[in-house]
């Protein structure tokens, strides 16, 4: 059994403290015994001692146990009073076994003798107590934690599959609108590929777990399902373009994070011009960080603090919305101009691979 799992289970976890702490209150007295150089019968007496000391102290738990929901008042007056009850009997107990076995029967003039320095011994069951409510409300806290942990990634798993599949209305959006627009016109082979295209798309995107991140291999193969439907409406108006280094291949990547930003090129690069265009597609790997690249020959764009002024659409803000749920601060996606003209993308990512 792994440690972990042993320490969460609160029985098991009650009498290894239980049965250390008073190991370690024998073997303190033990050592401390030394130092007067006592008759070697005390070492039994210390044993008994604290034998006698885990027995008695046993029963605390259960009467905390019931007590627990207790108003503190009534609560903190239980351990007391159940506390000073332990450390008295536990005395007496010391005190009859002292004078039996190492001084030979010796019996007291007095009956309360029986009970003297029971302040001592209530003040060692007391200690137990609040270790016993110490450890108790750490693991309530740790209990508390877990479930604040759990509920905060329930809620990161239900924003990232919103986001996610926030795009696949958006993009079908777009596409139905083409292949309409197509079959009005009487393009109906052209209308059919792109139909085709969509369901192998769309198929690919419903089979990738949100929550789950793919392989670059793995994008780039949904953004080229993407990019063939996109091609049956600009034909050769679209050019396109991938640069890869070969060691990228099996890095993680969030799936379809580059789909809506080569979406957003085409709409505002692509399609405003009569000529069309080209979009780059670049990805290579910087130290220990992963960069994506898509850049387009448009018109350009607005850009401000490395952010577009027509960044309030779902594309680029949803994309920046994912990274953040999944990468926290330790991402980057700056948009800048491209040389000679256009818009260029820029994500960074850290560099993980598929192992």
């Amino acid at each position: 059994m792994k440690w972990q799992e042993f320490i969460e289970n609160r029985n098991r976890l009650f009498w290894l403290l239980h049965i250390g702490g008073w190991v370690g209150f024998a073997l303190v007295n033990y050592f401390g015994s030394l130092i007067h150089d006592l008759r070697s019968l005390f070492t039994w007496m210390i044993i008994l001692s604290a034998y006698a000391g885990a027995l008695l102290s046993l029963p605390l738990r259960y009467v905390y146990q019931r007590a627990w929901n207790l108003p503190p008042l009534k609560l903190a007056l239980v351990v007391i009073l159940s506390s000073y009850s332990a450390g008295l009997l536990w005395q007496v107990v010391k005190n009859v076994t002292h004078w039996e076995i190492y001084k030979h029967g010796f019996r007291p003039d007095f009956w309360l003798y029986y009970a003297q320095n029971s302040v001592w011994s209530f003040s060692i069951m007391l200690s137990w107590s609040g270790l016993y409510f110490g450890v108790k409300y750490y693991q309530m806290l740790q209990q508390e934690r877990q479930k604040v942990l759990f509920a905060n990634n329930l809620a990161n798993q239900a924003q990232l599959k919103m986001l996610r599949y926030q795009l696949n209305p958006h993009f079908l959006f777009n596409t139905l609108n083409a292949i309409s627009t197509l079959i009005l016109i009487n393009e109906s082979k052209t209308a059919n590929g792109m139909v085709t295209r969509l369901s192998e798309f769309l198929r690919y995107s419903l089979d990738m777990d949100p929550m789950k991140k793919v392989t670059l291999t793995q994008e780039l193969t949904a953004l080229k399902l993407y990019l063939d439907i996109e091609k049956v409406r600009f034909e050769e108006k679209l050019s396109l373009s991938y640069q890869v280094q070969n060691k990228c291949n099996n890095a993680l990547v969030p799936s379809m994070i580059l789909q809506p930003i080569v979406e957003n090129a085409i709409k505002h690069a692509i399609a405003t011009q009569q000529s069309g265009g080209s979009i780059d597609v670049k990805i290579s790997r910087f130290a220990n960080d992963l960069q994506l690249e898509v850049s387009d020959n448009g018109p350009g764009a607005t850009i401000v603090d490395g952010n577009l002024s027509r960044e309030n659409g779902v594309g680029l803000a949803n994309t920046r919305e994912r990274l953040a749920t999944l990468y926290g601060e330790n991402y980057s996606l700056v948009a800048s101009d491209n040389i000679p003209s256009g818009v260029k993308i820029s994500i960074r990512i850290p560099f993980q691979l598929d192992e």
